[in-house]
């Protein structure tokens, strides 16, 4: 704990990118959750953009189940 998904279109990130995007998401939630960065772990789940919108648009943006709010929502 904690765990952050990002699901995004299939993109190709260059090593130097993965590993600053790591870093600064482990800094973020390290910070906000008060936890050591190695409990912290990160999934990248590549969505066909065919697809975004049944798999998640509407699943876990506009109906989302368990009723959370989003930190954030699209402009979308």
């Amino acid at each position: 704990m904690p765990h952050v998904e990002i699901s995004h279109f299939p993109a190709e990130l260059a090593e130097p990118v993965r590993q600053r995007l790591e870093q600064d998401l482990v800094a973020a939630v390290t910070r906000a959750f008060e936890v050591r960065a190695g409990v912290v772990s990160i999934g990248l789940a590549p969505v066909d953009p065919d697809d975004w919108s049944e798999r998640i648009y509407r699943p876990l943006i506009t109906d989302r189940a368990d009723g959370a709010a989003l930190l954030r929502s699209p402009d979308y």
